[in-house]
């Protein structure tokens, strides 16, 4: 097993541009790994089905029949929960790999996620399963953060959005191994085998990568002189308030929460959309399915890289303006694909959205990786995550089975037969994501402002945390408010452990809100 370290050649002064073989061969590798983050996490979704049916799930309902587990439940599951451990420990990850390497901590990420996905297919009960899926959470955490940075000591600048890019097929290329790999085994052999042996499968992945990938010199392929700060230590809280200070990161990382949100939700419900409401075979899913998300998310990877890195050179603004237009693009088509009324007319509408929705990734973990220090890479992409995801993955899936639920049992008390009414709840729910495109693309525009900006000033612009205290005011006071009017008194002041928390979250936003934005202000008028 290779302990050293890699290094770039490099002219004193000059930025290094030359790649080798062997960086070619690691973005391969963190890529093979990083497919089975997603195959792991996109297994859930695939045999969401099956697992409600499971009698070890069934519980005795209000009327005293057993039924199985909610699109709620399962929201909460593969949404929130799973968020909330995977963006807490991915800051940590992140402060670490900057300071370990950055191999070793992959390493323990991919055996551990991949040792509670094979958990999973031993659970007997929801808590037993959630534990798991937490489980799988802290050991993803460790995934992309530390990857990001190898990658870019790697790979020059220039070439940075394309081996991003590249890496980032482990996305669809996971998610489409799910589908195929986890409909077949859990059609032949059950959902538990599925999830026992892509969990194994996993474990030797993380021990191949053990062995091919050398941690490289931090900064290797930077300026001589960034790579001289390379070797810096910043500090979690410096590095997080010039990112959340800084407006171009922020509507960067708040843009592309909001996409994924919509990517997630899409990705945790679409195998039960097209399996429930539109009856589709597991043959035909693991066929077909898996080639829309495959390809379409492959292609939309793969072309987002290319193209961000051939237009950035005209202009930073490019870095929104690629994202902008292919989620505007995707928006129609993601409504008439959720009032599709056959699954292969639901396959071809779906391809687009699935394509173009993925064009925020690799832009956004160029301007990052791009518009940082070399020390601060590793943190400054886990808080990019951070946000991205708990963002889009903690409330996409958990939106999407919060509303579907909710709308079934409103049909159920109207009369609708039960199954209809499940078939109609979340095909509503579905369709409830299109305005959070709209959302998306009102933060990407204030992205390109921001980014223009700079570019005019030709340096870094910060706002002192004007504009990261505006937003964390308005999601917490809106968040009240809705609350009120949906629930009353009650609603707010509810006694249930997680409406507690949700309440003590917003809370406090509105709080800290208040005085990041009072602060800016103070700050300024004393400058």
């Amino acid at each position: 097993m290779s302990t050293g370290t890699a290094t770039a050649d490099a002219v004193p002064g000059a930025v290094p541009t030359r790649t080798t073989a062997y960086a070619w061969i690691v973005l391969f590798m963190l890529a093979f790994i990083y497919i089975f983050n997603f195959l792991d996490r996109q297994l859930m979704s695939v045999l969401i089905e099956s697992i409600k049916k499971d009698p070890a799930f069934l519980t005795p309902g209000p009327d005293g029949k057993m039924v199985g587990l909610s699109d709620a439940q399962m929201g909460w599951m593969t949404g929130f929960w799973f968020a909330l451990v995977y963006t807490m420990l991915g800051v940590v990850v992140g402060f670490l790999a900057d300071r370990t390497s950055r191999r070793n901590i992959l390493y323990v990420g991919a055996t551990l996620w991949s040792g509670f996905t094979a958990l999973c297919g031993f659970a007997q009960s929801y808590p037993v399963m959630l534990a798991a899926r937490m489980g799988v959470g802290v050991g993803e955490a460790a995934g992309a953060p530390p990857s990001y940075s190898i990658v870019s000591d790697y790979f020059p600048a220039e070439k940075r959005g394309l081996a991003l890019a590249i890496f980032s097929m482990g996305v669809p290329l996971g998610q489409a191994a799910a589908i195929a790999f986890g409909a077949q085994i859990d059609k032949l052999y059950g959902w538990r085998t599925a999830f026992i042996a892509i969990g194994i499968a996993g474990a030797i992945a993380a021990l191949m990568m053990l062995f091919v990938v050398r941690e490289p010199k931090r900064g290797a392929m930077d300026p001589s002189y960034a790579a001289a700060a390379a070797q810096e230590r910043s500090s979690f809280g410096r590095t997080f308030w010039e990112f959340i200070s800084r407006p171009a990161l922020l509507w960067c990382a708040l843009g592309c929460g909001v996409s994924a949100l919509v990517g997630y939700a899409a990705l945790g419900f679409n195998a039960p959309f097209l399996i429930r409401v539109l009856k589709i075979t597991p043959d035909d899913l693991s066929i077909w399915y898996a080639l829309v998300v495959g390809v379409g998310i492959g292609i939309g990877t793969i072309a987002s890289g290319a193209v961000v890195d051939s237009m950035a050179k005209r202009s930073r603004v490019w870095y929104a303006i690629v994202p902008l237009i292919a989620m505007a693009a995707a928006t129609p088509f993601w409504y008439f694909y959720t009032q599709a009324q056959e699954w292969p007319m639901a396959l071809a509408l779906l391809f687009l959205p699935l394509l173009l929705n993925i064009f925020y990734l690799a832009p956004a973990l160029a301007l990052v990786n791009n518009s940082v220090k070399a020390s601060q890479r590793t943190m400054s992409s886990a808080i990019l995550l951070m946000i991205l995801n708990f963002i889009g993955l903690g409330a996409g899936p958990t939106l999407v089975g919060i509303l579907s639920t909710n709308s079934a049992t409103a049909r159920i008390a109207a009369g609708v037969d039960k199954a209809v009414a499940a078939q109609e709840g979340l095909r509503e729910a579905l369709m409830w994501m299109t305005p959070f495109f709209l959302l998306a693309l009102v933060f990407i525009a204030f992205e390109a402002m921001a980014i223009g900006r700079e570019v005019k000033a030709g340096k870094a612009v910060r706002d002192g945390g004007a504009r990261a205290g505006i937003v964390l005011f308005l999601v917490g006071a809106l968040g009240l408010a809705a609350r009120y009017i949906l629930g009353g008194m009650e609603g707010v002041m509810s006694t249930d452990a997680v409406q507690l928390v949700q309440l003590g979250a917003l809370i406090l936003a509105t709080l800290l809100g208040l005085i990041l934005a009072i602060g800016s202000l103070m700050r300024k008028k004393t400058a």
